[in-house]
């Protein structure tokens, strides 16, 4: 899904008009949902949580918005996992870690049995509601609940101000989209007090989107032109107040987007924080594969090249890249690599990736490898990495993959979905699944 562009500068973050009361962020805590199984970002979430993906050559996806958190000053986050949570409880214990000293915390919530139940979430608003008792452990006046498959920069201090300046039960951000991307989002109608009024869940009825279109008095106080037809999309971002929280979900309702946010626009107030930034819902694969390769342009809309606000992750120490030889256009080249003899063009190069002469990767994603393998000590199968004399071509290779010499994997000429033994095609993009062997000459 590509959301309308406007005319914002790359990388812009909405400025705080006025300060925050004191404490606020001190009393507001982050809850990260990651629990789901990941289906649509299958097979990279075969082995791994879906916050766990590798992204942008280092990083994970779950990165994203624990940056923007600490870059907000917030310091009390929950990420909450419950399928293949060990690669990701890794991660965050390597990447995140506070003095003795602070009360500052990023912590993991995995789905567990209790004397209350025994439920796996069945949605992001049964999987807050199954871990409350953390939550209100400590004094915190307003709950951020904000997704793990995004890639944006925001500055959540901006949202708390809105959400406390108009004396909003529930803030949600919102995301102005033209009318072809509206299927895929819930919609939001307000006014230009961004009070909600409406809500439609992924609408295809032309008489009720049209009365869902964004008015010329809200696109005129956002900066947007009058004569353009957008729409609100729900950005799966809310800002709940501590005893809203409880009481919306003193019910058996399962998901904030479906359910509980169209429950509470009837009786309470809710408003839109319209977002005008870059944003991209990274869930599924074809999503995924565009927003990598979207990062390796000159002037990408989205920039890891950001001293003000980070990106923080893993901090690994590994050697730079060693390149002997090989022609790059359009590459982001992570840590630890060895790229012989060959030909990159648009692509984006994992950590401690191992590529030998000749091979040539075009508009291509490899995600390198979790360790060095300093010696060969199995003779019967390919050395990590892409061997001589490859082509690939419209691909994302998982890490750890051995992929032998002379192999091709291209899409091209297959269906859009298909299934083998070891690789997969999803959206019409090859995916060579981690840990995988391609033996020499295969053609995929």
């Amino acid at each position: 899904m590509q959301p309308q562009r406007d005319s914002v500068p790359k990388n812009s973050i909405p400025k705080v008009d006025g300060a925050l009361p004191p404490g606020t962020l001190q009393r507001t805590l982050a809850i990260i949902m990651g629990g789901g199984a990941g289906t649509r970002l299958f097979p990279l979430t075969k082995d791994r949580a879906k916050p766990a993906v590798p992204l942008g050559g280092k990083y994970r996806i779950v990165d994203i918005p624990i940056s923007n958190c600490l870059n907000s000053g917030l310091r009390s986050i929950y990420v909450l996992t419950q399928f293949n949570s060990m690669s990701l409880h890794r991660h965050i214990q390597a990447s995140y870690k506070f003095d003795n000293f602070s009360r500052s915390f990023v912590d993991i919530l995995a789905a567990q049995q209790t004397p209350a139940g025994s439920q796996w979430y069945q949605g992001t608003a049964d999987a807050v509601r199954q871990n409350m008792r953390y939550f209100l452990e400590r004094p915190y006046d307003y709950y951020l609940i904000l997704s793990g498959d995004q890639l944006y920069r925001m500055d959540f201090r901006a949202l708390l101000h809105q959400h406390i300046r108009s004396g909003a039960d529930i803030t949600l951000a919102t995301k102005p989209v033209a009318r072809r991307y509206v299927s895929e989002f819930g919609i939001m109608q307000s006014d230009v007090d961004r009070r909600i009024t409406g809500f439609i869940e992924k609408p295809a009825d032309e008489s009720a989107l049209q009365e869902m279109k964004m008015s010329r008095e809200l696109l005129r106080a956002i900066g947007s032109n009058e004569e353009e037809e957008l729409f609100q999309a729900s950005m799966g971002i809310y800002v709940f107040n501590r005893n809203v929280l409880i009481e919306s979900l003193t019910n058996d309702l399962f998901d904030f987007g479906k359910h509980i946010i169209p429950a509470s626009i009837k009786d309470r107030h809710v408003s839109a924080f319209i977002f005008k930034g870059y944003w991209e819902d990274i869930g599924t694969i074809r999503a995924f594969y565009e927003a990598n390769l979207d990062l390796t342009d000159v002037v990408p809309e989205y920039s890891f090249f950001e001293p003000e606000s980070p990106i923080y992750t893993h901090p690994r120490f590994l050697p730079g890249s060693k390149i002997n030889g090989a022609t790059l256009r359009q590459a982001i080249i992570s840590d630890g690599c060895i790229i012989s003899d060959a030909h990159l063009e648009r692509c984006v190069v994992g950590i401690r990736s191992v590529i030998q002469s000749g091979a040539t990767i075009r508009n291509s994603i490899v995600m390198g490898a979790d360790y060095f393998e300093l010696e060969q000590t199995d003779s019967s199968r390919p050395p990590m990495g892409v061997g001589r004399n490859c082509v690939i071509d419209r691909a994302i290779i998982d890490k750890n993959a051995r992929i032998a010499d002379g192999v091709v994997i291209t899409p091209e000429g297959k269906p859009q979905n298909f299934d083998a033994d070891n690789y997969f095609i999803r959206d019409g993009i090859a995916v060579i699944p981690k840990n995988a062997i391609i033996p020499a000459g295969f053609w995929i």
